[in-house]
């Protein structure tokens, strides 16, 4: 536990940090498969994996390089990404060069990554190594596990083996490669608001399976694995734009098959027809999305022949988020690793209240703060911490007039006190007699402090409720 004064600097930067934070943020987008190359055939991962970089805090630090560094050279952000276990050659990474876009987010990617047939590995993780032009690292962050496939499935996929089938509320990227040609693949996205082909950048889209005798203006959404013949919704993850409603359709050498409602498959080809429409389906015209109509096949009534832009790949994808804050303190050692929440589980009441911290990346080196409250923190495992939960007066309240629920932030501070944030919070609850409206304290007996005693205990023990914002 750090000395008192230097506790309360680092809470005062803390409160600094709450009230104004400047997060540095690298989101991480790729496919969930992979393709084995054979040979000296290269198979390019596609969609290529794509690196974001967003918040206030990124602009922050670089102003600090170059202030401190008197260049104009010092500040720009580089990278590496290659794969898991690959040794340290740089001829086995290709280097990530960051452009700034239109909404200030920095953007990468790496389009010339492939796993060959002498890595006999079934998964693997993406290693992204960033760091400033003047050599200083930043840190070193992974993606979340990708399956090597040999080849798309041909084979009608069972539900009994799930691994390459898409559910409902999966994401997914679609992609189109006009006779088969790697130079011409374009990927679905999203620009200004409106549905685009894109070269360079791909959108990650929620798939939902939807109620096919509901009309448009009413989706709900229904759970299951996704097959053909069903009725979804295209939701761009990034901006919430929408496609209507889309019935999926098998493709078999440029025909739409109709009768087919087998489960959907990584890597497979697939069209969308709009539902309600004469054969009017989803296809690309160079970098716009259009409509087409489809020909009816006069032979077989189960089939319509489409055009190369209207038959599409789609492939199940991944997003990992990593989020920290250098702007309160002067770190020259690498951000990484950077610990990543996934759940919250309470145990215990009273003065014992014990909250389990369960993720990714953890160390001995971490805290847990609410909000600006160092708990107690102890290291179990890289997947596990231990804290125990502050009483609610530590935040400057006295738990006898607590009337509205307290909510506070998770934070988890490095000893050198750098901030890593998370979509956590921890909400004190007072008890429903303490709700305004209600008489509370008028006609408190003689031994009221008992009374408030044998409340607070109660309060602690029962009313501590975890949520995670979306």
């Amino acid at each position: 536990r750090p000395k008192p004064c230097q506790g309360s600097l680092l809470q005062d930067s803390v409160r600094r940090y709450l009230q104004l934070p400047a997060d540095q943020t690298v989101l991480i987008l790729h496919a969930k498969v992979a393709q084995k190359s054979y040979g000296n055939e290269k198979r390019f991962f596609c969609p290529p994996p794509c690196v974001y970089l967003s918040g206030p805090g990124w602009k922050l630090k670089q102003e600090q390089i170059k202030a401190r560094d008197l260049g104009e050279t010092g500040f720009r952000v580089c990278g590496y990404m290659g794969l898991d276990s690959m040794g340290s050659s740089l001829m086995e990474t290709q280097k990530l060069s960051f452009e700034e876009q239109p909404d200030a987010k920095g953007f990468s990617c790496a389009k010339a990554l492939y796993i060959s047939d002498t890595d006999k590995r079934k998964h693997f993780r993406l290693v992204l190594k960033l760091f400033f032009s003047n050599g200083q690292e930043i840190g070193t962050f992974h993606s979340k596990l990708i399956k090597v496939i040999s080849k798309p499935s041909q084979k009608k996929q069972s539900l009994k083996n799930t691994d390459l089938c898409i559910s409902s509320g999966s994401k997914v990227s679609l992609f189109n490669r006009l006779r088969s040609q790697t130079v011409s693949t374009r990927y679905l996205s999203v620009e200004g608001g409106a549905f685009i082909a894109s070269a360079r950048q791909w959108a990650a889209f929620t798939l939902h399976l939807a109620d096919e005798r509901c009309g448009r203006s009413e989706f709900p959404l229904r759970e299951g694995y996704i097959r053909y013949g069903s009725v979804v919704q295209l939701v761009c993850t990034a901006t919430g734009v929408t496609l209507p409603p889309l019935i999926i359709r098998k493709v078999m050498k440029q025909y739409a098959m109709l009768d087919v409602d087998e489960p959907i498959s990584q890597l497979h080809k697939c069209a969308f027809q709009l539902q309600g429409s004469d054969r009017m389906y989803l296809c690309l015209s160079t970098d716009k999305v259009i409509q087409f109509q489809a020909s009816p096949c006069p032979k077989e009534a189960n089939r319509e022949l489409l055009n190369d832009g209207s038959c599409w790949t789609i492939i199940s994808t991944e997003t990992v988020e990593y989020t920290f804050s250098e702007s309160l303190a002067c770190i020259r050692d690498p951000v990484s690793p950077v610990p990543l929440i996934a759940a919250l589980q309470l145990t215990g009441g009273g003065d014992v209240a014990m909250l389990e911290v369960q993720g990714e990346y953890f160390h001995a080196h971490l805290k847990v703060w609410f909000g600006d409250v160092e708990a107690e923190t102890m290291y179990r495992s890289p997947k596990s911490l231990v804290c125990v939960v502050p009483d609610v007066s530590a935040f400057g309240s006295d738990w006898r007039w607590l009337r509205y629920p307290i909510t506070v932030p998770l934070l988890l501070i490095r000893d050198d006190g750098l901030i890593y944030s998370s979509s956590f919070t921890f909400t004190y609850t007072p008890e429903q007699s303490c709700i305004p409206g209600q008489q509370v304290l008028s006609d408190v007996p003689q031994d009221s402090d008992k009374l408030l005693d044998s409340i607070h205990q109660e309060f602690t023990r029962t009313n501590f409720h975890l949520f995670m914002q979306t």
